[in-house]
C-alpha cells in the first residue's frame, strides 16, 4: 500500500479489524521509510446489477428504492423492509447475476414476504401484479388458502 506521506510502495500492517458490521476491514499501516502511520479500508468490490424495467429501460439496482416500496407494503405491519432489501440484495449478489428484470425482482419480493408476512405478501402483490379488483384478490387468497391447507396437516378425530 503506498504511503500517503513520502509515497513509498510499502507499508507493515499493525492492526486489523472488522468494520462497518463486517463489511469492511480497517487496517492501521505503518511506512518503513517515513515511519507515518495511516489507515485503509478494504471492501468486497460489488458486481453493478442493472434492473430491467417493463418499458426496455435500465436502471441500476437500488437496495433504499427496493425498501421504501417494500415498506409501502408493509406499512404497520411486524416487516423490517430494510432487513428484506438486503437480504434480496445479498441473494443478488451472490448468484452473480448482472441483470435481472423487474418481473422476475419482483417475485423475489413476493417469495421473502410470502414467508415472513402474509398480508404484507398481499399488499405487495396487488400493486405489483396490478390487481384491478376484487376478484383478482380473491383468486390470490384462495390460491393462498389452498396451499397453506395443504402446509398444515389435519387433526385427525380421537375415538374416545
Amino acid at each position: 500500500m503506498k504511503c500517503p506521506v513520502c509515497g513509498n510502495l510499502d507499508s507493515r500492517v499493525i492492526d486489523s479489524r472488522s468494520a462497518e458490521e463486517g463489511a469492511s476491514i480497517k487496517r492501521r499501516r505503518e511506512c518503513p521509510n517515513c515511519g507515518k502511520r495511516f489507515t485503509t479500508y478494504e471492501v468486497v468490490d460489488t458486481v453493478p446489477i442493472a434492473v430491467v424495467k417493463r418499458d426496455g429501460r435500465r436502471e441500476f439496482f437500488d437496495k433504499h428504492k427496493l425498501a421504501v416500496g417494500i415498506e409501502r407494503a408493509c406499512q404497520k405491519r411486524p416487516v423490517d423492509a430494510d432487513a428484506v432489501a438486503a437480504s434480496i440484495e445479498a441473494e443478488l449478489q451472490n448468484t452473480i447475476v448482472t441483470e435481472i428484470s423487474s418481473k422476475d425482482l419482483g417475485e423475489i419480493v413476493l417469495t421473502h414476504l410470502k414467508e415472513i408476512d402474509i398480508v404484507s405478501y398481499i399488499r405487495f402483490a396487488s400493486v405489483y401484479r396490478e390487481f384491478r379488483d376484487i376478484d383478482s384478490f380473491m383468486e390470490e387468497i384462495k390460491r393462498l388458502s389452498k396451499k397453506t391447507r395443504k402446509k398444515i396437516p389435519e387433526k385427525k378425530e380421537s375415538a374416545e
